[in-house]
């Protein structure tokens, strides 16, 4: 997103540039191998992942439509899913309760997550959406300190706020610099 913003003529000032070298190396830190962080292999699906999601976020960043164009995506991704799906039906066991749940954080949470992320797209620009987007692994890490009582590290705790910090330095220099 970054490169496709600087391709279209965004010029991010040196804070957001600081901002950005400082929450990319939190990030670093946070996946980098030791052993408090997590195998590579996931570090480095999560990296394609985040790819992925960049170009999604590319692709609505002029959504005037949030709501319908994520439900169009989901829609459209239906196939794919069942079509990955085929080589396991012989060991899917689906009950109630766990359809109930998938839809429930695919189709709800997610939907209305990523309309709202669509939405919001609107007041940055795809340089500063791409830094934003750094929050999401820590967010990950919170969530999994909520719900699955993960451990509190120095590690993540030192991660999340060079990451949190470099957001919000990248941010507020962006404010000096536009208005």
């Amino acid at each position: 997103m970054l490169i496709y913003g600087l391709v279209s003529g965004e010029r991010p000032g040196a804070l957001e540039w600081w901002g950005l070298v400082i929450a990319l190396g939190g990030l670093v830190y946070l996946v980098f191998p030791g052993l408090e962080s997590p195998p590579l292999l996931g570090s480095f699906l999560m990296a394609v992942a985040g790819i992925a999601w960049g170009f999604y976020t590319l692709r609505g960043k002029g959504s005037s439509d949030p709501i319908g164009q994520t439900a169009g995506n989901f829609l459209i991704a239906v196939p794919f899913g069942i079509a990955a799906a085929i080589p396991f039906l012989s060991s899917v066991s689906i009950s109630y309760e766990g359809a109930f749940w998938a839809i429930l954080s695919g189709a709800i949470a997610s939907g209305i997550g990523y309309s709202i992320w669509y939405a919001a797209l609107r007041g940055h620009t795809s340089s500063s959406a791409a830094i934003v987007q750094l929050s999401v692994p820590v967010i990950a890490a919170i969530g999994g300190l909520v719900l699955v009582a993960e451990a509190i590290t120095l590690r993540l705790i030192i991660a999340s706020a060079l990451v949190l910090g470099g957001i919000g330095l990248a941010l507020c220099g962006k404010r000096k610099i536009t208005g």
